[in-house]
């Protein structure tokens, strides 16, 4: 029975990883041979960067089973601790991928970090009140970001949340952040390569948690808090090493996207509660707790309404539409249990050519 178990789940990974690495290089041949647009050009960084924020927001949905709504905030703290690594260390560091490698783990880092300081008092609540925490945590990491400025001269970094002029900079003193106008001069490094390979990085590390024992620990607290508490699992423990995995991996996503504009600025399409929602989106309709449903899920519905840009007055009624349909697909008793008809029949036929 284990090996069975074993196989099956190698096989379903094996599928999974083999799912982007097919897309990618097949997005490869088509820029390559200039079968692509530029507008699909520049959303193939951000499509990575939803993977990401969409997987690793289901670590903490599906896996562990608490509704977040600060997803956004996270991928916040790692965009811009990232900018700003990478703009003070510009000289030091002249290589400007290695600088973007260690800028990864900065930001990593500072969004995880954020997710123990945030995960030890919130992750006692449950449910609509953890909902609501994290998404106030989403709004007030925002508004902090507006409100700093940050600049630095010989003297070293000067930090005010009053105007520019409170750093007191010498003449040659460069400003950093500029408070609701944000970083600009990010090294632009961030390509669809590096994008992919985070994303693989993403589905390793989630899909190991979720296949070892940790992740059983943490599928048992959501399958039954109180039963896993009775055979001595830690509740505390195993929810916060979830929640920080999940806000680090979301840090990630937000490095990916700072080096990836030329002005960074956390306004809300950026990084608002409706970011936090449209991931939540997208792991809800790509299936609870389904990784490759979030992959799948993030693509279509980030590159839905482009591809329908040519038809203006519809386009945002055949994007619901599609929503509904997808959720219906997914979620109506009626469709699951005619998929898994389906399923049994595509299993019947490859069984009854064997015997014949």
């Amino acid at each position: 029975m284990k090996t069975k178990s074993w196989n099956k789940n190698w096989t379903n990974n094996a599928i999974t990883y083999g799912m982007v690495i097919a897309a990618y290089l097949i997005v490869q041949v088509m820029v390559n041979t200039g079968n692509i647009s530029s507008l699909m050009k520049g959303l193939l960084v951000p499509l990575c960067m939803y993977v990401i924020l969409a997987v690793s927001l289901n670590l903490t949905v599906g896996i562990l089973g608490e509704l977040s709504l600060g997803h956004a905030g996270f991928m916040c703290v790692g965009a811009f601790t990232s900018a700003v690594f990478s703009k003070c260390m510009q000289s030091v560091i002249p290589n400007t991928f290695v600088c973007f490698l260690f800028a990864l783990l900065v930001g990593a880092a500072a969004a995880a970090v954020c997710g123990i300081l945030i995960g030890i008092p919130v992750l006692r609540l449950r449910g609509d009140y953890l909902a609501i925490v994290t998404l106030a945590f989403g709004e007030i990491i925002k508004n902090i970001m507006n409100a700093i400025y940050l600049g630095k001269d010989s003297k070293g970094l000067h930090f005010s949340l009053k105007n520019a002029a409170a750093l007191n900079l010498e003449e040659d003193g460069e400003m950093i952040i500029k408070g609701a106008q944000g970083i600009t001069g990010t090294p632009k490094v961030s390509t669809f390569t590096i994008g992919v390979v985070l994303v693989l990085i993403t589905l390793f590390i989630i899909i190991n948690l979720v296949n070892s024992r940790t992740g059983r620990a943490i599928m048992s607290i959501r399958d039954n808090r109180i039963a896993a508490e009775s055979v001595g699992i830690n509740i505390t423990k195993y929810k916060l090493l979830a929640f920080t995995i999940s806000a680090s991996l979301a840090g990630v996503a937000g490095v990916l996207y700072a080096h990836n504009v030329s002005s960074l600025t956390a306004l809300p399409k950026n990084f608002g509660y409706n970011m936090s929602i449209m991931i939540l989106v997208f792991v809800v309709l790509g299936g609870i707790g389904n990784i490759r449903g979030s992959i799948i899920s993030a693509v279509i519905l980030t590159l839905l309404p482009e591809l329908l840009r040519g038809l203006n007055n519809y386009r945002m009624l055949i994007y619901a539409i599609v929503l509904i349909a997808m959720m219906l697909f997914n979620s109506s008793p009626k469709m699951i249990e005619f998929r898994e008809q389906l399923a049994e029949k595509w299993k019947k036929k490859p069984a009854q050519k064997k015997e014949a």
